[in-house]
């Protein structure tokens, strides 16, 4: 981008920028340094990352052209170009993505072969595989397949999202029949997607499930009498928007709406078609005019094979395992038998995925037996399978606890299982709360009501992630474990907004201590950076400190420009979307921005200010966009711990110091790696992990009374 460019562009399109964020997941599957398992698991994520960009974003740009084509009054999008142009763009930019996933599969798969494992595809198997593939159809397979003559259906059959398809053709060689087409769902939600071969000592041979099929295609479709058989994968993205319109009736309808816009969702317009760069023409022809589709529609020619997703769940034959460490308790609670005993006296911080998720379940299952304990309350999300948290729950209303847990249904992709969850927990006794109207509740709070015989006590936590014992092995987040009444006063108040938000709605104005959304966070961020903003113009140091996943908001970026122009030092981390323009003639002082995709997901938020050297720092829940501030229950936590501070500090100033996998987030979205500062590399997941261990090993506490030379810590931020 040119600078008169840059003068003329306030921020970058949010698609555009989500785009430039998967490129950088694509550039980890490039990584010849990541181990080749990694590398293979991070195509199955950016598979699964643009699936769900197209089913969502996508679909809601449609709807845009749609609505104003519709003849309905303009829309206020805020946006600086057309949901046209944006498509035109992301067509181009997905297909350029595409030849760029092709190119590094087909490099992976050499990489593979060199450690001697094989893709083996239905045209490849030696006499004895092909015994075992035809004997593994018979007995495992067949019975879940099901092959629809399609030229012979009136209306076309129903495309299920997410899977793929098989599509068939069927000819004579010698002419004397008619060719037919024919459509098989690949039920690699019932059998999984690999299926390992018999094969020589040393190799692992591989098979795809639609490639078994493929070889037992003369099999499936013998009464017809044909003799060649050529098929092609292919499958359909549909508009996952749901439709949800809440009437405010809570107790009724977000249930009953939700399961309705989960049956709805499975009918939703198709938004992307991606197919087999080899499927024979006519048939492709075909396919678009019985599905309704055209050029439009982003037809999206691909290699071989489809739903890359998969792929994250590869069979582990790989040589290199990865370099992954077990998280370790937090130094102070791997000395207690109760955490309660601990957070009681002090506050503690759990950096996940470096600190065991064990002390939050732990908390819970204390809560659940004490018999001074009288309350739990509980934020829910996004949950694990087999959630643990759950279960401690159960056991918590099972002894006489109060429990009440506020269970977002319309998690996206989750609502199903949220349902489920719900009627569990209902069936048990817990009181649950399901949302509110036109407001989802994304703040991660835990309120535990403690009654001794000489006083009442409050305790729990705050934090950045989901209470999910899966996914805080592998993302990045803090959880405040806290028992500082005004925190507590305030997560009670929130708690009673949820459960009456009609009778209670003053209660979220009353905040002294967190900042909830959707009315406080905005106006407090502004003042926090006007403030900067006026120490800088005094000539004194002013900085500001970002982490989240996405910054997308324009009232706060054109907040943010005036600091730059101000000169206030603004440094930035942002894994996801990140409009904001960094380099413009008129900053005073550089905008510093960077994104590290590594090993684990950076899902934190973290926010420091200078504040004229009385640092205020906060961990969060929301990131800076118009859905966060403005439409979700969210929060924003002060820290009051010193020692706490210095070590979301410490963790920040490693981060902003990566030189490995940190990515530079300019105006031309090119994703250059930050060069080498000096021979010492630095790998922040990796760095953070040895400093916060280093702290379990030398017994430190979180008051960190050595200085950072002698710990070994960064001091950049101290």
């Amino acid at each position: 981008m040119t600078e008169m460019e840059t003068m003329k562009r306030k921020t970058i399109a949010r698609d555009i920028s989500w785009l430039s964020f998967n490129a950088r997941v694509l550039q980890e599957a490039a990584d010849p340094n990541v181990p080749l398992k990694e590398r293979v698991k991070f195509l199955g994520i950016f598979s699964n990352n643009m699936d769900e960009f197209f089913r969502v974003r996508v679909a809601t740009l449609k709807r845009m052209i749609e609505y104003v084509k519709g003849g309905k009054k303009k829309l206020n999008m805020h946006l600086e170009q057309s949901p046209e142009m944006i498509l035109g763009q992301i067509q181009r930019i997905v297909l350029e993505q595409q030849n760029e996933f092709n190119r590094i599969w087909e490099q992976l798969r050499k990489e593979m072969e060199l450690e001697r494992i094989f893709l083996v595809p239905e045209k490849r198997l030696n006499r004895d595989q092909q015994k075992f593939v035809q004997q593994y159809f018979e007995e495992e397979i067949e019975d879940n397949v099901i092959p629809l003559m399609i030229e012979s259906i009136h209306q076309f059959p129903y495309i299920r999202e997410k899977s793929i398809y098989l599509g068939v053709l069927m000819s004579k060689r010698d002419n004397s029949l008619p060719a037919r087409y024919a459509m098989i769902e690949i039920p690699s939600r019932v059998l999984g997607r690999f299926i390992k071969l018999p094969a020589p000592a040393g190799e692992h041979h591989i098979m795809l499930l639609e490639d078994m099929i493929r070889f037992n295609l003369p099999s499936v479709f013998s009464y017809f009498g044909y003799d060649k058989y050529e098929s092609w994968v292919f499958k359909i993205t549909k508009d996952a928007e749901m439709d949800i319109e809440d009437n405010g009736d809570i107790a009724v309808s977000v249930k009953d709406k939700i399961e309705k816009g989960l049956k709805n969702r499975r009918k939703g317009k198709p938004v992307r078609f991606v197919y087999d760069k080899d499927m024979n023409p006519a048939f492709l022809d075909y396919l678009m005019r019985r599905l309704n589709l055209s050029k439009r529609d982003n037809l999206i020619p691909g290699g071989r094979i489809h739903n890359f997703k998969h792929f994250m769940d590869f069979p582990d034959v790989f040589a290199r395992k990865s370099n992954r460490k077990k998280p370790f308790l937090h130094p102070l609670l791997a000395k207690t038998k109760r955490v309660s005993d601990i957070i009681l006296t002090r506050d503690i911080m759990l950096n996940f995925p470096y600190h065991a998720f064990t002390s939050v379940i732990d908390l819970l299952r204390e809560a659940a037996f004490d018999p001074e304990v009288t309350t739990i309350k509980i934020t829910c999300y996004r949950l694990a399978s087999q959630s643990k948290v759950i279960n401690a729950l159960i056991n918590a209303v099972r002894n006489g606890k109060e429990v009440v847990v506020m269970m977002e249904l319309r998690a996206r992709f989750d609502e199903e299982a949220n349902l489920e969850w719900k009627e569990r927990l209902e069936e048990e006794g817990v009181k649950v709360l399901i949302g509110l109207p036109n407001m989802k509740v994304h703040a991660k709070l835990c309120l535990i009501r403690k009654k001794t015989p000489s006083k009442t006590l409050h305790y729990g936590f705050v934090s950045t992630g989901n209470l999910n014992e899966k996914t805080a092995r592998v993302y990045g987040d803090h959880c405040l474990l806290t028992s500082n009444q005004r925190i507590m006063a305030d997560v009670a108040k929130l708690f009673l907004f949820l459960e009456k938000p009609k009778q209670n709605t003053e209660l979220i104005k009353r905040c002294t201590t967190l900042i909830p959304c959707p009315l406080n966070l905005r106006k407090e961020v502004i003042k926090l950076i006007e403030n900067e903003i006026k120490i800088a113009r005094k000539k004194k140091p002013a900085t500001i400190t970002l982490k989240m996943n996405s910054l997308a908001d324009e009232q706060l970026i054109e907040k943010l420009y005036e600091a730059a122009k101000a000169g206030v030092v603004i440094r930035v981390i942002i894994r996801g979307i990140f409009c904001m323009i960094t380099q413009n003639h008129k900053f005073t002082a550089p905008i510093t921005a960077i994104s590290i995709i590594d090993e684990y997901l950076e899902h934190a938020r973290v926010f420091v200010f200078n504040n004229g050297g009385k640092e205020k720092v906060f961990i969060s829940s929301a990131d800076w966009m118009v859905r966060n501030l403005d439409h979700r229950v969210e929060v924003t936590c002060p820290i009051f711990d010193n020692g706490i501070k210095k070590v979301l500090k410490n963790i920040l100033h490693i981060q902003l110091e990566d030189n490995v996998k940190a990515r530079i987030l300019d105006n031309d979205l090119n994703n250059r790696y930050v060069k080498g500062k000096g021979i010492r590399k630095i790998r922040s997941q990796v760095e953070v992990y040895n400093y916060l261990f280093r702290k379990v090993r030398t017994e430190e506490t979180e008051t960190l009374t050595k200085t950072p030379a002698e710990t070994d810590a960064p001091a950049g931020l101290l």
